[in-house]
């Protein structure tokens, strides 16, 4: 049976955890940085990719930064609060990254939710992250997808923790199912960017933004 204190606690938990990936870091910076609010160009999404486009690397790379610790904190803390349960963790870091993509703060529309999926598995398996990171740059190197990169750098990510169990098989199992789940979580995001993928119409990333070129706004 079911301890009603440990289910509030988890319940607890993973409000917390939504909340702290509700938060809209690119409009955050925008605001407090004075800067281009990222809803109002590219894809309108708040995230790393389009905060780039509207603030340039320097404000972008604290975006990311930002949803990265939004994405670790929720897990960490479960950690420290449970002793180290792995469900707990888990169901703490799919409500970052539900959070992330429907912010509570921004309408229900805010980012992708792939930062802040990276940043939950750096505390729960980064080898993982590590194996899966190339993928998603080489795709975006070769295809100017972002998108894409986020598609399938987020499904390299269970393959890659089916490797890291060679090497560690007592890795637990929500870990091994959460990164399935949080991959899902992703390409749900990514609804609109697989159609417009699929009917060539997707937005490519201008890789002059990288090297210090003049965002747009």
């Amino acid at each position: 049976m079911l301890d009603p204190a440990i289910v509030l606690r988890t319940v607890v938990l993973m409000l917390i955890a939504y909340l702290l990936g509700s938060i809209p870091m690119g409009v955050v910076v925008a605001r407090v940085s004075g800067g281009t609010d990222p809803r109002t160009v590219g894809s309108g999404r708040t995230g790393g990719t389009n905060a780039l486009r509207a603030l340039g690397r320097g404000r972008a790379a604290i975006v990311v930064t930002g949803d990265l610790l939004k994405g670790a904190l929720p897990v960490l803390l479960a950690r420290y609060v449970t002793g180290g349960d792995p469900l707990v963790e888990v169901l703490c870091g799919a409500a970052a990254v539900a959070g992330a993509i429907w912010s509570v703060f921004a309408g229900f529309r805010s980012g992708r939710g792939v930062g802040t999926g990276v940043g939950t598995m750096l505390v729960i398996q980064p080898v993982a992250v590590l194996l899966a990171a190339p993928v998603f740059i080489v795709v975006i190197v070769l295809t100017r997808y972002v998108s894409l990169g986020s598609l399938i750098g987020s499904a390299a990510m269970f393959p890659a923790m089916l490797l890291v169990l060679l090497v560690v098989p007592d890795t637990p199992l929500p870990y091994v199912i959460y990164t399935a789940v949080g991959a899902a979580l992703i390409w749900l995001a990514h609804a609109d960017n697989i159609d417009r993928l699929l009917h060539g119409t997707e937005r490519k990333f201008d890789l002059g933004l990288l090297a210090g070129k003049r965002p747009s706004g």
